[in-house]
């Protein structure tokens, strides 16, 4: 429902000055269906396919049940559906039970330029407010589309810089993409759309510090960006103000989060080619669950492994090459990625991933067990994996790295990614990130169901969002 306008707010959107939050605020507002191209939808439609496979995988892990039970006991509503879990929550927890089933096992999309999983807040974002207002297939991918345009753009103007600082990006970013997503659906105006953005500058946050012990949080960062951004919007909407420079002011967002390196800060990125370049496409799909800046080390240690069959007792040293601003986050502190403490914190060792490609040939989801990170032939191993900085890292455009193993005959083994597999010309195929949504799908249901489901995302303009939902949720 629409609310009359004040003659003061009126007055504001007509002498509204022009600041990101507002550029942003008039995109969103004349964003529409039709004019999103044929190719974009498609892609989106796969990029969906794979978080859903993923969510349907996470629901046969313990952090799913956990998640899902302590927001059953504050919930204190049952209006919206979950993915692949019995019962309905209230809107703001049902979208970050699925925030979390989409980013829990890390297996989720990322942008690869700007570092983020927009995939992850953006798509349960959609589907909890569509199904809440009864609306249409084509506005959930519309709107999911929408937030990932927005959040993809907000994350690269910081040039990957969020990760320095020690703030996770997917947990930043989100909260703004989902105000103007949610904002859209819900028939914002264009001021009510900026007031929505600068009170989400009050709500992101995303500490990296989960990665100094293998704590969960970070599983929980795109539902709670969904969460705030649906809350901005619908106190937007009763005409609560918020500040108009979230983004550039003196204490905005980049300020705030990069210190002195926001003078680098590309502001004109975040809305200057909105409707004419489409980033989606530029969403590389994971063939790891692993963090994705691990991934080219993981192939190039398979490669070298199979080319040249080589025993582990004949290894006498490994060199991880890996992008030097990334060192910190998946190579440091050594004695803490040496012993991984649980399987999220192995996702993000290169030292533990590289061992265990090594010896196992493969990195999936049953190489996260216990037994594979009590593994005494991989632990051991990892011990010997040193950890560089790569000279030919195309970073921040791709994920590069590569490895060297070194041999006791003096013979040196080497192998380098400059694109890591599933981003720009090695994107993965439509066919193989079906067969990907079918591995992790099959985890939970049926090869019948598994296939329904798949169906109903590719043909999700067809449907209305509640229909989607029913074939999401368990029957």
């Amino acid at each position: 429902m629409t609310t009359k306008k004040s003659k003061v707010q009126t007055q504001n959107e007509n002498n509204a000055v022009s600041t990101v939050s507002y550029e942003l605020a008039n995109y969103t507002s004349r964003f529409c269906y039709e004019d999103i191209p044929q190719a974009s939808l498609e892609r989106a439609k796969l990029l969906i396919l794979d978080a859903v496979g993923i969510a349907f995988a996470s629901t046969q892990y313990d952090f799913a049940h956990r998640i899902l039970s302590g927001l059953s006991a504050l919930s204190e509503g049952s209006s919206t559906s979950l993915i692949g879990l019995p019962g309905k929550l209230a809107l703001r927890d049902a979208v970050l039970m699925n925030g979390a089933l989409v980013h829990g096992l890390d297996f989720d999309d990322t942008h690869i330029r700007a570092i983020i999983h927009a995939t992850a807040s953006a798509f349960p974002c959609a589907l909890g407010v569509t199904e809440s207002i009864k609306g249409s297939g084509k506005d959930l991918l519309a709107a999911y589309i929408l937030g990932l345009e927005t959040a993809i753009r907000i994350c690269d103007a910081a040039g990957g810089q969020f990760h320095d600082f020690g703030f996770h990006p997917t947990g930043i970013v989100g909260h703004f993409s989902c105000a103007l997503q949610a904002g859209w659906l819900y028939g914002l105006t264009p001021h009510q759309l900026m007031m929505a953005q600068g009170l989400t500058g009050s709500t992101a946050a995303g500490s990296q510090e989960f990665l100094e012990d293998g704590a969960w949080n970070k599983r929980l960062h795109p539902g709670w960006a969904a969460g705030a951004g649906i809350t901005a919007a619908q106190l937007a909407r009763t005409g609560f103000k918020g500040p108009s420079k979230p983004y550039e002011g003196r204490f905005g967002l980049y300020k705030s989060h990069l210190g002195a390196a926001e003078k680098s800060v590309r502001y004109d990125l975040i809305h200057s080619t909105l409707g004419q370049v489409w980033e989606l496409h530029n969403v590389a799909i994971k063939p790891y669950p692993i963090c994705h800046l691990i991934h080219a080390c993981a192939d190039s240690t398979i490669i070298l492994r199979e080319k040249h069959a080589i025993q582990v007792s004949d290894i006498k040293r490994i060199v991880a090459l890996l992008p030097q601003p990334t060192l910190h986050i998946i190579a440091e502190p050594r004695e803490n990625k040496l012993q991984p403490a649980n399987e999220y914190d192995a996702k993000f060792s290169a030292q533990f991933v590289v061992a265990t490609c090594l010896i196992r040939g493969r990195f999936g989801l049953g190489e996260l067990f216990e037994n594979t990170l009590r593994d005494t032939q991989i632990l051991e191993l990892a011990k010997k994996v040193d950890c560089v900085a790569d000279p030919d890292a195309a970073y921040p455009q791709y994920f590069s790295g590569g490895v060297e193993i070194h041999l006791q005959n003096g013979q040196i083994l080497r192998h380098h990614e400059k694109i890591n597999r599933g981003a720009g010309e090695r994107a993965l195929s439509a066919s193989e990130i079906e067969k990907k949504y079918f591995e992790n799908a099959l985890l939970a249901l049926s090869q019948s169901r598994a296939e329904a489901v798949c169906s109903a995302v590719l043909n999700l303009e067809k449907y209305s969002a509640t229909d989607f939902m029913r074939i999401l949720s368990p029957v």
